[in-house]
């Protein structure tokens, strides 16, 4: 047989194998950690989408006149102080991959290994105040 037409040798394919085998232990410890960022990425995105979603319901009953409750997507969403209160806050974004409890305030990431300390907090306006929204309380993401 001429050497144009010959395969790998039996020590060429096992070097090869070794070397992967060194690379993938060493790329994938990398990524088997992004769970955690990824949970806190999701948590930062709806955090900051209930500051606008609050807002937006505060400048559309600013635009009623400032009075009564705001309609989103068909839904009533009480106002306290022009701001959407505890109880129906949630209604004014698509949750998906999250649970709200209305009586505290809270939003919690689901899947998380401890969902009630990968979460974060919504306080109903003050009287001529916004909104205040907790840091992220990411030690259970």
């Amino acid at each position: 047989m001429s050497k144009a037409a010959r395969g790998f040798t039996l020590i060429e394919l096992v070097v090869v194998i070794v070397i992967l085998g060194i690379l993938a232990a060493f790329a994938v410890p990398k990524f088997m950690g992004l769970e955690k960022q990824a949970r806190v990425a999701s948590l930062n995105a709806l955090q900051g989408s209930v500051k606008s979603a609050s807002h937006l319901a505060h400048s559309v009953w600013l635009a009623q006149g400032g009075s009564g409750d705001v309609v989103v997507d068909g839904q009533n969403v009480v106002m306290t102080n022009g701001y959407p209160n505890l109880a129906t806050v949630n209604l004014t974004l698509d949750m998906s991959g999250f649970t709200y409890a209305p009586a505290t305030g809270t939003f919690q990431k689901d899947g998380a290994p401890d969902p009630a300390t990968c979460s974060f907090t919504y306080a109903a306006a003050a009287a001529n105040a916004s909104p205040v929204i907790s840091a992220i309380n990411q030690a259970g993401c």
